[in-house]
């Protein structure tokens, strides 16, 4: 049976100021809040909730019919909660429905892992803590930031626990094959591997509205068909794109949310189901291995790293952001604000401002004017930044002594999880012991006994059992005492009798 898989990404940077090079070791603060207040209000309002709100209709209409999955960025949750906390408030109300599914990401949504594998495996393992304090779910998949997969980085996915990992079915990685089967890595057998249709996903999220597409308008039903018509054995559609795509790339009043509601219905017609990541990794096995030795994103026409480490600039910046020393110091240290400009800097937006290459549309570039202004300004909050990071510890330790300090960090949290999940067992065994309320509804009804109350009860019943024993046991005793009497008293009459004669 054919089955959509339906995912979307949300994800914004931290927008930077404009920060001069004399700033430099006197101003620690790089974010332009008013940007950032403005940009998010404008995304939640015109696209984020009334397409959340739409989902959550469709949940309510179709039931467990409907599936779909998210994958939030922890620097976008923070922005959240600060600036549109509704958007979290829809996405709690949706995974209170169990028809979604919550994805792990690096928390910056950087490029960790193509830096610092330690780094990437620590920011996951934050993002999903996240995941699970903020929608109680616990991710078994995993969605790298743009995208960007590689048989290195599925071994390291693998390593961290995850079954599945979602990646870009780039035409020059398939070549004959097919993205609408489930592949495994090449590293790691047990990592499945979902592979984007770019098509499919591009005409929603990229032509939608485009009225010089040949197949414009396009409508639920045609679109359908199209997944209907796959050839057998086909049978997993895997359509990913930014939740971005549904109010600001492709505008409210092009119908697009109208278009969305109507294909659950369309799809049931054709017997076509809809599932999260997970369902599908579980009810599908790997037909075969993906080999993908270089790195592959969702990324522009070559769909590639290009977009980020395509020239000198952007490589300078990236090796500057990931040098050894200076993630080992940052990941060994406790100070709470280094690390929210860590997790800050790391977007790899910052990165994208600085591409030289040609776009067949105009590039947002936030406040930059060029590559060379985003690249200047960037460096300028990175010297700040690093400084501040060697300031941690004296130039004489070594990075043996902080990759010590990081896994004596590392082994305390750990410890420290398995003592808290101790005392929620604890908790939970104490609650069997504690008198349990009396229901307001219960219409008179007697309080349960407590544990307490019925051992009482025993002891009373063993001490009325004991008692009627002894009472038992004490009666043959004084009728053998009255017989022995008589019996004495009968032979002495009979002897005193004897003696008369």
């Amino acid at each position: 049976m054919k089955t959509i898989c339906l995912y979307f990404e949300i994800h914004q940077p931290y927008h930077l100021k404009r920060y001069r090079f004399f700033e430099i070791g006197t101003d620690h603060y790089y974010y332009d809040d008013y940007e950032n207040e403005r940009a998010v209000t404008e995304i939640a309002q015109r696209s984020y909730i009334p397409a959340l709100k739409t989902m959550l209709e469709m949940t309510q209409q179709y039931g467990q019919y409907f599936r779909v999955a998210f994958s939030v960025s922890g620097v976008m949750l923070e922005l959240l909660e600060q600036y549109a906390p509704e958007v979290v408030d829809l996405l709690q109300q949706l995974s209170e429905t169990g028809c979604v599914e919550f994805l792990a990401e690096p928390y910056s949504h950087g490029l960790a892992s193509l830096g610092n594998p330690e780094s990437f495996a620590a920011e996951t393992k934050r993002q999903a803590r996240k995941m699970k304090e903020l929608f109680n779910y616990t991710p078994k998949v995993l969605r790298n930031s743009s995208l960007i997969y590689s048989d290195e980085i599925g071994m390291m996915v693998a390593d961290m626990g995850f079954r599945g990992m979602i990646a870009e079915g780039a035409k020059h990685i398939l070549g004959w094959k097919s993205p609408h089967y489930v592949y495994q890595c090449a590293m790691a057998p047990k990592l499945s591997l979902l592979l984007r249709d770019y098509k499919l996903s591009d005409d929603i999220s990229l032509r939608f509205n485009d009225a010089s597409w040949s197949e414009y308008p396009l409508m639920a039903d045609k679109y359908i068909n199209w997944i209907a018509t796959l050839p057998k054995g086909e049978d997993v559609i895997n359509i990913f794109m930014e939740l971005l795509a549904l109010g600001i790339y492709q505008p409210l009043e092009s119908n697009i949310l109208e278009f969305l509601r109507a294909l659950p219905s369309m799809a049931c017609q054709k017997d076509i189901i809809f599932a999260t990541p997970s369902e599908v990794i579980a009810k599908n096995k790997p037909v075969a291995p993906m080999e993908m030795q270089y790195p592959v994103s969702w990324n522009d026409e070559e769909r590639d790293t290009s977009c980020w480490l395509g020239n000198g600039m952007q490589r300078e910046a990236f090796n500057k952001l990931y040098d050894e020393k200076i993630v080992g110091r940052i990941l060994a240290c406790q100070d709470r604000r280094i690390k929210q400009d860590w997790d800050r800097l790391q977007a790899s937006n910052n990165l994208r401002y600085m591409t030289t290459k040609p776009m067949q549309v105009n590039m947002y570039r936030s406040i930059y004017d060029s590559p060379y202004d985003a690249f200047t300004n960037y460096m300028n909050i990175l010297g700040d930044f690093l400084k501040r990071v060697r300031d941690l510890f004296s130039e004489d330790v070594e990075n043996d002594e902080l990759n010590s300090l990081y896994t004596q960090i590392t082994n305390l949290d750990k410890e420290l999880a398995v003592k808290e999940n101790e005392i929620s067992r604890l908790r939970a065994r104490l609650e069997k012991y504690e008198p349990k309320k009396e229901d307001e509804d219960s219409g008179g009804k007697e309080k349960a006994p407590t544990k307490v109350q019925a051992r009482k009860t025993e002891v009373k019943a063993v001490k009325k059992v004991s008692t009627k024993k002894s009472a038992v046991k004490s009666a043959p005793k004084k009728d053998v005492e009255t017989k022995k009497a008589e019996t004495k008293k009968t032979a002495v009459k009979k002897a005193t009798a004897k003696k008369a004669k």
